[in-house]
């Protein structure tokens, strides 16, 4: 028998829009009162993530919870321009009211993020810190780099030389409203001097933030600005030989230290 087994994709209902949402059920839960929510990357989808849930669910011993933010995969396509606080606005907003509706008051959440959605757990743990164990992070952003806006360039031109063909199989007709919604609102003059480090002092739960030392879109800046700013246990690493997608590259390193940072916190 497989160790977890995806239940099929539902939708949740969130106002105006739909969220795509799928659940990990592990076989062997050591605690059915916390599950981990994973939080894809700017241009990601449940797809995308591979198999690294189901593996780091099976890895903790708990279920997971994997959703597409609107405007990705098969949820509801944007309905508004995007502007300068999109990661406040998911954080606060949308994965605010998803976990409201979508768990009991009293279930506990370890947030698992990578790129935005790293972002994005960091936003939500500082805001909403009642019901969140820990914050895992995987090339976070909490400033506006002069290499994340260098590295982004590149990527505008593959997509234009149809390279980024791919994409399409995760987001359909969306594919090109969501690329340019974060190229454009990366590069933009309101995103320049964009910055969280303020938003994200309140964190006091452990947090754990991962980077690759040759990630295009960030430097260790990231990891020394997330220790010195948020005010509860924080463990980093930089991982040598690693570009922006730790989890994909080196899942194994990976798994095995997110495993450890929780073995130490029990």
């Amino acid at each position: 028998m497989s160790p977890f087994f995806f239940e099929s994709m539902q939708h949740i209902q969130l106002q105006n829009k739909t969220i795509a949402v799928q659940t990990i059920r592990v076989e062997q839960n050591r605690n059915e009162h916390i599950i981990l929510v994973f939080l894809h990357e700017a241009l990601g989808s449940i797809g995308q993530w591979k198999a690294f849930p189901e593996l780091l669910c099976k890895k903790l011993q708990l279920d997971g919870f994997v959703y597409e933010r609107q405007g990705h995969g098969s949820s509801s396509p944007f309905s508004n321009e995007r502007t300068a606080s999109y990661l406040h606005d998911y954080a606060w907003d949308e994965l605010n009211k998803l976990i409201q509706t979508a768990f009991p008051s009293d279930k506990k959440i370890i947030l698992v993020g990578h790129s935005d959605g790293g972002t994005i757990a960091l936003l939500y743990a500082a805001k909403f810190p009642k019901n969140v164990l820990a914050c895992v992070t995987m090339a976070a952003h909490v400033i506006n780099e002069p290499e994340t806006i260098a590295g982004i360039q590149p990527a505008i031109e593959a997509y234009e030389a149809g390279k980024l063909v791919g994409l399409t199989k995760y987001h359909g007709v969306k594919t090109e409203s969501l690329f340019y919604a974060w190229a454009r609102t990366w590069k933009s003059d309101e995103f320049k001097d964009w910055d969280i480090c303020k938003d994200i002092q309140s964190i006091s739960c452990p947090v754990f933030a991962i980077q690759g030392s040759t990630d295009q879109y960030g430097t260790e800046k990231q990891l020394d600005l997330i220790k010195t700013n948020v005010s509860g246990k924080v463990k980093t690493i930089m991982i040598s030989n690693c570009g922006h997608q730790p989890h994909l590259e080196v899942p194994e390193h990976v798994l095995s230290e997110i495993q450890q940072f929780f073995t130490s916190e029990n």
